[in-house]
């Protein structure tokens, strides 16, 4: 699993607005190319929204749906029980981190300095999400690898279509998608998810 969600690329990091937005929001995302889905938990009833995907994708094996602002062990039980197969968090928990391993489902903590990348890569988590990406940039990455270089890093917060070419360069093994995902739903309907998820797909793939 950890293999075919770094070939999907892109996580869509979704924060619906209710449970319908969120599953429409990720619906489309799917359509437009972006197979992992991160539902955070400051969606309203988080739960529910990814036992509802799990269960409309439960025949597409490259689509694979998450929890995201997972800031407790609690959660973090709450995601498991719905059937999230990554918990992704933006700090880094040993104790969410051992609660993943005995579950068996993938922790991508939040980090942003080589200490606590190297702790959380100690402990055996997969991928470190990087955050805040907007603060950090594609350089730190580069900076990182230079004498950890066998880390898997995913940035999250500002990638945009404009810098992911720039994120995939500096060695990203994957990108989280947030905000820029739904930006033109209000305008344009929720087509334009699709839309901005084909700009993405195909910034890197060019």
């Amino acid at each position: 699993m950890l293999e075919q969600l770094k070939k999907n690329y892109f996580f869509a990091v979704i924060r619906g607005k209710d449970e319908k937005d969120a599953v429409l929001i990720a619906r489309h995302a799917v359509f437009g190319g972006i197979k992992n889905i991160e539902i955070t938990f400051s969606t309203p009833n988080a739960e529910k929204v990814i036992q509802d995907l799990n269960q409309e994708f439960s025949d597409d094996l490259s689509v694979f749906v998450g929890a995201g602002t997972v800031m407790s062990t609690e959660l973090a039980q709450k995601a498991i029980d719905a059937g999230a197969k990554f918990l992704v968090s933006p700090h880094f928990s040993i104790d969410i981190q051992k609660l993943a391993v005995a579950q068996n489902v993938l922790y991508f903590p939040g980090c942003a300095t080589a200490t606590e990348i190297a702790s959380a890569h100690a402990i055996g988590c997969p991928i470190i999400k990087l955050f805040p990406g907007g603060v950090l940039g594609p350089s730190f990455i580069k900076d990182i690898h230079g004498p950890m270089p066998d880390i898997d890093l995913m940035p999250s917060g500002g990638v945009s279509v404009e810098n992911v070419s720039a994120w995939k360069k500096a060695g990203a093994c994957a990108v989280g998608i947030g905000s820029a995902l739904a930006s033109r739903v209000a305008d344009s309907g929720y087509e334009s998810v699709t839309e901005i998820a084909r700009s993405f797909v195909e910034a890197v793939e060019g």
